[in-house]
């Protein structure tokens, strides 16, 4: 079955969700963090972000059943602290929509906004067509003038089908140790892929498209590795285990959000894990678009014992221990030592 559809609607709501999230890190307010009620910090971005993309969504493609799992919902933003919130939201995202051709639909009220958002509320699972968003992935790194991701996917009866990540920060080149960051580099990337395709990058300005491979190196004394930049998000230490037997030699490099599935799909490193505090639940939109991106463009995505990532069961990813990303050479190496090292973490306990 082709996509070509539902990617070009899903192109579209990315980018112009990443204008929108562009503009407002631009102008970090301080009351653009808004409290939730577990501390992670919520911006008016994330909340626009996922009102845009499902308005977008919706509009795009009017005769199909909407579904969409993601991350926000508007409850905080309904009380009577949430209002100024909402009313900069809905500023920016009519802003946003009367830039960007759609200019019919931007006189959108506070009612219509909480509509849009609320329209993420659902499940997923194994049935149907489900798309699955986080607004913002990387809010820390948002909120720090770093590395996030606008991930947006598509799950067609429990599987994965195409995938956006739009990187507003990621620079088109390359962003491995050798080569040098310089302030003329031009950010802004979209990467994109269906099931079946291949993976492509282009900037967010939609001009030159390109098809990416992941990196074909074979030895692990070569390879370079990506970890979250958050110690929180992953146990670093545990990842430095894995890399010495591996025998790898770089420093690792730490990005924010699934902007480290781009970066890997275009083979900027070679390996990139994540081994989440025990007890952590993952979550689809956090890896959902990202994995497509890898597979497509020729890596695997598994569980720490091997396994594909099943996305069909829900809002939740039940997986063996964490999340392994690498090339199909390097994989059975990087599984042997994975393994290695859980068993010694586990017998040090």
């Amino acid at each position: 079955m082709s996509y070509e559809k539902e990617l070009a609607a899903a192109k579209k709501a990315a980018s112009l969700a990443a204008l929108l999230c562009q503009k407002v890190q631009k102008a970090l307010l301080q009351s653009d963090v808004h409290s939730k009620s577990d501390k992670s910090p919520v911006t008016v971005a994330d909340y626009g972000s996922q009102a845009l993309v499902s308005l977008v969504l919706e509009r795009e493609l009017p005769s199909e059943s909407f579904s969409l799992v993601a991350e926000e919902d508007s409850g905080d933003l309904r009380g009577n602290s949430g209002q100024e919130t909402l009313q900069r939201i809905r500023t920016l995202v009519n802003d946003t929509l009367a830039n960007n051709e759609y200019s019919s639909v931007s006189n959108l009220t506070t009612d219509d906004v909480l509509r849009a958002i609320d329209n993420g509320k659902s499940e997923g699972g194994s049935r149907g067509q489900h798309w699955v968003l986080d607004p913002i992935d990387g809010t820390k790194g948002f909120l720090r003038g770093d590395q996030y991701a606008i991930a947006l996917a598509l799950l067609d009866e429990g599987k994965v089908v195409l995938g956006v990540l739009a990187c507003p920060n990621l620079t088109l080149t390359s962003i491995s140790g050798e080569n040098q960051q310089s302030s003329q580099d031009k950010v802004g990337c979209l990467f994109f892929a269906t099931v079946g395709t291949g993976t492509y990058m282009q900037p967010l300005d939609g001009s030159s498209l390109q098809k990416v491979n992941v990196s074909a190196t074979e030895n692990p004394e070569e390879a370079s590795l990506f970890e979250s930049f958050e110690a929180a998000h992953s146990l670093h230490d545990l990842s430095s285990t894995i890399a010495k037997k591996l025998g790898v030699k770089a420093p690792p490099v730490r990005i924010d959000s699934q902007a480290k599935y781009g970066a890997l799909s275009r083979g900027d490193g070679e390996i990139y894990l994540r081994f989440p505090h025990k007890g952590y639940r993952e979550k689809i939109w956090d890896h959902a678009a990202g994995c497509i991106v890898v597979t497509e463009a020729g890596g695997v995505v598994a569980d720490a014992a091997g396994n594909p990532l099943d996305f069909s069961k829900g809002k939740y990813l039940d997986l063996e221990t964490g999340i392994i990303v690498t090339n199909q050479k390097l994989m059975p190496l990087l599984l042997k030592a994975v393994k290695e090292s859980l068993e010694e973490k586990a017998s040090s306990l």
